[in-house]
């Protein structure tokens, strides 16, 4: 059985930094790509961003540059660095493997003064 666990979020002021965990389990991690999304209040889920199992990422053109994905296989980890926050950056943040259809429950992000 899939599990994901995002951890990590928190109240940031804008122009702040978090980082953002995900640990899976119940799959070959080191061969999976995993992605990150997020859900502002009220809105549909949207996708942020990708990293292959080679480490190659790709992001959704508004938070390129802030925005970091790393892994760590031997942990069967994945990382959001998130810099430079702004206020619609307000969102539950998910991970997820590209392979399977299993959500974890989210992290909470609040960027607000």
């Amino acid at each position: 059985q899939v599990q994901l666990v995002e951890s990590g979020g928190g109240l940031v002021q804008p122009g702040g930094s978090l980082r953002l965990s995900c640990v899976a389990s119940g799959i070959i991690f080191s061969i999976q790509t995993m992605q990150w999304y997020r859900q502002a209040p009220g809105k549909q889920r949207d996708w942020v961003g990708f990293i292959s199992p080679s480490g190659n990422t790709f992001y959704v053109d508004s938070v390129k540059g802030p925005f970091t994905i790393s892994r760590d296989n031997a942990k069967n980890m994945v990382y959001l660095e998130m810099n430079n926050l702004k206020h619609d950056d307000t969102a539950v943040y998910y991970c997820k493997s590209s392979q399977t259809d299993s959500w974890g429950r989210g992290t909470q992000v609040t960027v607000s003064s």
